[in-house]
């Protein structure tokens, strides 16, 4: 092979490297979010893009025409399950929210732009979900100031502390 037979497909390599992550889309590389509740990816287009489809979609993102959302009109907000989207031409913008986090919506999602005559722009967003909280009951309340039919049985034990309440060991010392 020749150095210049070679240096036909160079080019077209190179394209392909800069399709992900392209600069006419950005956005956060991570983000996190607890299961059980939701997290927003907002994403930041070129002007020239205003009037394109945005979506947003499990990897891999290249080649892929199954959108998990995608908007139909600009400035609209489009839902589908737990997932929605919304384009803000106004800001150059889309956010993603994904609501009721589980543990199987973690993973690598692509913020894209169905793009008229070329190859789509994406970004690649990590999607990380921390385990919720454990629903535990509610903690007892500490006792407040005793009512008045109260404070009379604490007076009959003695005001130890001048405060009304009973102190360690002035039980029995009446």
């Amino acid at each position: 092979m020749t150095p210049r037979a070679g240096a036909v497909w160079l080019p077209s390599a190179l394209l392909l490297l800069q399709v992900p992550d392209c600069l006419s889309l950005s956005g956060p590389s991570t983000v996190t979010g607890i299961e059980g509740g939701s997290l927003s990816v907002q994403c930041r287009y070129e002007e020239e893009y205003i009037d394109d489809k945005k979506y947003w979609e499990k990897s891999p993102c290249f080649l892929s025409w199954k959108h998990t959302v995608e908007t139909t009109e600009s400035a609209r907000e489009v839902r589908r399950g737990r997932v929605s989207i919304r384009d803000d031409p106004a800001n150059l913008t889309f956010t993603v929210t994904l609501e009721r986090l589980t543990e199987e919506d973690a993973g690598t999602y692509c913020c894209g732009i169905t793009a008229q005559f070329s190859v789509d722009p994406t970004h690649e967003v990590e999607v990380v979900v921390f385990p919720g909280e454990p629903r535990t009951p509610p903690l007892a309340s500490a006792p407040g100031p005793p009512n008045s039919q109260e404070r009379s049985g604490t007076e009959r034990l003695g005001r130890a502390g001048g405060e009304g309440w009973p102190v360690a060991g002035a039980m029995g010392r009446v």
